[in-house]
């Protein structure tokens, strides 16, 4: 594969993978980045990766015509491209439908002319919540669990899985699907849980909690998800759902805690905040059929170490999100969160 097309490679794990690939698969000669440059897609994320591996194409995967034209040039599409923001589902569902299922729509219709391999990034969130964790209850998500999902992001990215595997029986697609469960690390934007609370420390705004803070999500650093797409893309066999987990379960309230902990803030300097409509109690993935077909484990075990590079990172870059920030809190601010 020396023509890689990345849908969303402007965006925060979409970018973290072409620094992957260009440092460590140098094969790989070209990489054309596809990226509608909506509000979470930034021209900086890429700005000092070289121009002669790496083009940015500024466009909507929704565009039938300049899709098809991209990937007739590329030897793979990664798809990352996705409105992803649960607070802004909910607020308008309409671009997450438009994007997640439209704009997949016409990627795997493309690869399926083209004959290109494909490979499908999705979310843990498609099969919905389980019950929080206790001694009799240690069920995790398998690439054979219900799809459940809850709100308008999950269900629009459950509909974009189900749109693959049946292009995959009934047309040939050659393509792979991976759901990961949540992403932390450089260049995430500063809506998100966890560089909003690191960003309103830095910006001596107190950090904001949703509910009872219980919400318990199964953390990954972004290295390693580049690392197992690019596993999954290169050995992943056709038609395979793959899981990408880094058995890093906590709560909102522990990460919240640390994060604290590590900036030198006191425990109680946070304010609770309405919780989410929907609010999913808690994901946990098996990444048992990666680990064990493909080979892959996650590098970073330690999330206190992950979580205290991502700080450092955010201490370092405040020209990078600052110019977000203002915008980000007055919106959370309009909707009491």
């Amino acid at each position: 594969m020396k023509h890689l097309l990345v849908t969303g490679g402007a965006g925060f794990i979409g970018s973290n993978f072409v620094r992957y690939v260009v440092a460590e698969h140098p094969e790989v000669t070209t990489i054309t980045v596809l990226d509608k440059l909506t509000y979470a897609g930034n021209r900086a994320n890429l700005a000092d990766l070289p121009t002669d591996r790496v083009q940015l194409v500024v466009g909507d995967i929704c565009d039938a015509a300049l899709v098809d034209q991209l990937v007739a040039q590329a030897d793979a599409v990664v798809h990352f491209a996705a409105e992803s923001h649960n607070d802004n589902a909910l607020a308008d569902p309409d671009p997450f439908v438009t994007t997640n299922i439209v704009g997949t729509y016409q990627l795997i219709q493309a690869c399926v002319r083209h004959h290109t391999r494909y490979h499908h990034i999705s979310t843990d969130e498609v099969y919905g919540d389980l019950p929080l964790r206790s001694a009799t209850e240690t069920r995790k998500f398998t690439p054979d669990s219900p799809y459940r999902p809850s709100g308008p992001y999950s269900a629009t990215k459950a509909s974009s899985d189900l749109l693959v595997r049946a292009w995959v029986r009934s047309f040939g697609l050659q393509a792979t699907i991976s759901n990961c469960s949540n992403n932390y690390g450089p260049y995430q934007h500063v809506e998100k849980f966890i560089p909003r609370q690191i960003t309103n420390i830095l910006s001596g705004i107190r950090p904001k909690l949703y509910g009872n803070g219980k919400n318990v999500r199964d953390w990954i650093h972004t290295s390693d998800h580049s690392r197992a797409v690019w596993t999954i893309l290169t050995q992943g066999q056709i038609g395979e759902t793959y899981l990408i987990g880094a058995n890093g379960e906590l709560d909102n309230r522990t990460v919240l805690a640390m994060i604290l902990q590590q900036m030198g803030q006191p425990a109680d300097a946070f304010d609770w905040v309405g919780d989410r409509a929907g609010h999913d109690l808690r994901y946990a993935i098996d990444a048992s059929k990666l680990e064990r077909k493909l080979g892959w484990h996650p590098q970073i075990t330690d999330f206190s170490v992950g979580l205290q590079q991502t700080i450092d990172w955010y201490s370092k870059h405040k020209d990078w999100w600052q110019p977000q920030k203002a915008a980000v809190e007055a919106k959370y601010q309009r909707e009491n969160h």
